[in-house]
């Protein structure tokens, strides 16, 4: 009878062993956890919603319209890396002689000096000329580069221009922009030139993005950030004495 007994009172703990192993790894790295109470989140309230707000006119889209370039050899398969920067400026330059405002705009000691600037398998100083060394990057999503051109202007001033070469051969420039420029920088297939602001301590970040509307670059962000190194800067103020420490 005790025997039987203990066969029986033995069935239900089988279940109960089978299990044992599937709870053992509930408590392995993976399973979900609680990340806690999170704040509700709230949308910006509208202030005086009854009140009829300012019509705003059509947005001015800001960049240079885009525009083929005369005087240029045909570029072949698209390849921007075999065009000299210093002939694509100087046919510019005939295309658009005394023109010192606007996007082909550029003072005459400039032009002047980029009609002497030696060509590229010349071997003469290259400080002499305000074309400084070009570079290349995919902005419109083509699948091929574009050449980006930077130009030397008095008092820091910079013209920034960028082309781009059609199917057919025809380089056409997509961007041109003249500012009193800190620095350029490429960020995907943005341009982002950084000039000084209003604001004592800080600078104009503005990013130039391609627009397939409009077939040309377009300021598309702008935002105002302080200088690194700024005395004013957070976390660069030297920290507050201890109490009782002179």
């Amino acid at each position: 009878m005790n025997r039987l007994r203990l066969r029986v009172s033995a069935r239900p703990l089988l279940p109960l062993l089978a299990l044992a192993p599937l709870l053992a790894g509930c408590g392995d790295t993976g399973g979900l956890v609680s990340a806690g109470s999170t704040p509700t989140a709230s949308g910006p309230v509208h202030l005086w919603p009854d009140r009829r707000g300012a019509s705003v006119p059509p947005a001015d889209p800001g960049g240079a319209p885009p525009e083929y370039v005369k005087g240029i050899p045909p570029v072949r398969d698209q390849d921007v890396h075999a065009v000299d920067p210093v002939a694509l400026v100087q046919a510019e330059l005939r295309a658009h002689p005394d023109k010192e405002v606007g996007p082909d705009g550029m003072p005459p000691r400039t032009a002047a000096a980029i009609q002497e600037c030696p060509k590229v398998e010349d071997e003469k100083e290259p400080e002499a000329c305000p074309v400084l060394k070009p570079y290349y990057r995919d902005l419109t999503g083509n699948g091929t580069d574009e050449l980006i051109v930077g130009i030397e202007f008095p008092d820091k001033m910079m013209s920034v221009r960028v082309y781009t070469a059609d199917p057919d051969g025809r380089l056409n420039r997509i961007m041109a922009t003249t500012e009193t420029v800190i620095a350029v920088e490429l960020a995907g297939r943005d341009v982002i030139l950084r000039v000084p602001s209003g604001n004592r301590g800080y600078e104009l970040v503005t990013a130039w993005s391609w627009d397939e509307k409009q077939l040309t670059m377009l300021p598309t962000r702008e935002q105002i950030v302080r200088v690194p190194g700024n005395p004013q800067a957070p976390g660069s103020r030297e920290p507050a004495p201890a109490p009782g420490r002179p």
